[in-house]
């Protein structure tokens, strides 16, 4: 079976770990958002595409919920006492990816093509390929301003309310997207946050157009829990921007794009507008997000 997943960091990670146990992973291309990617101290980071490496190698943090395990904080440390940018946390071990993937990239190598190579090197058997291999970021619209999607959520610790999302730059599929929506039996969507995480993926049109346009089922699994995120401001947003946090306004986002939404037991049975799949979606281990990945494939 071919899937192809739509995937932010953290959460979405967590079930891209689930979907590779439960179905064969050479059959598997997370395509990840770079819409929140960014320069520390002269490295290029991408936060969900490091978030999904690190959970297909089995390095993520599950206590933490982002960056690698056994982590150390020697280098940051070391910045902090000289003055230097420390708002963004890049641990010890973290550093080796972005130094690694920051030289490939000022070489001229796409992102795409790194990703790939840094994969391999961590013997993962499913396919991560970023969105788009174009610059492409995501501004948050606030009452205190306009900030990229880091300042606000990291430095800021997404305290301002949010008005907007928007996206600038002008973006192409990266090779290989286009391939794996087109080519899939379903296409799945992760429970991540659907304004800064999976928008920025359906900000390149084509992506979008792709959705639009598919011949297989696309199913979405909503972030929430009980009308809440698990983590991060979805939520809020959710209650500010689409006026609530049911399960119609999250399959809102997705208007034209989903057949169905797979829901957690404890929210509403109000209408929807897409075929309601109701379970248990908080993915307290790796059986849960197993669980979890096969509901989403068993309703597509």
């Amino acid at each position: 079976m071919k899937v192809a997943l739509l995937s932010g960091g953290v959460g979405g990670a967590r079930f891209a770990r689930g979907l590779v146990d439960a179905v064969d992973p050479a059959g598997v291309t997370v395509i990840g958002n770079v819409g929140d990617d960014l320069d520390v101290l002269g490295l290029a980071v991408s936060p969900d595409l490091d978030s999904i490496i690190y959970a297909l190698a089995g390095l993520h943090d599950e206590e933490r919920g982002w960056g690698r395990s056994g982590e150390t904080w020697e280098a940051l440390a070391t910045v902090s006492s000289l003055g230097g940018e420390d708002w963004f946390r890049l641990g010890d071990r973290d550093l080796g990816l972005h130094l690694v993937r920051t030289q490939a990239l000022r070489a001229g190598e796409p992102l795409s093509a790194v990703t790939a190579r840094l994969a391999r090197a961590l013997a993962i058997v499913a396919a991560i390929v970023p969105a788009t291999d174009d610059r492409l970021r995501t501004w948050i619209d606030t009452p205190a301003g306009s900030f990229p999607f880091q300042e606000w959520f990291v430095a800021r610790c997404h305290r301002d309310e949010v008005d907007g999302v928007r996206f600038e730059g002008v973006a192409r599929p990266a090779p290989g997207v286009l391939e794996a929506l087109g080519g899939a039996d379903a296409i799945l969507i992760a429970p991540s946050n659907p304004y800064v995480s999976i928008w920025p993926i359906l900000a390149v049109e084509e992506i979008r157009a792709a959705l639009a346009t598919r011949g297989v089922p696309c199913v979405a699994v909503s972030p929430l829990v009980g009308g809440r995120a698990v983590k991060g401001p979805a939520d809020r947003m959710l209650a500010r921007m689409a006026g609530g946090t049911t399960p119609a306004h999250v399959a809102g986002c997705y208007g034209g794009l989903i057949d169905a939404l797979v829901v957690d037991e404890t929210d509403g049975t109000g209408p929807l507008a897409v075929r309601r799949i109701v379970t248990q979606t908080l993915m307290t281990d790796l059986d849960a997000s197993r669980r979890l990945a096969e509901i989403a494939l068993g309703a597509a």
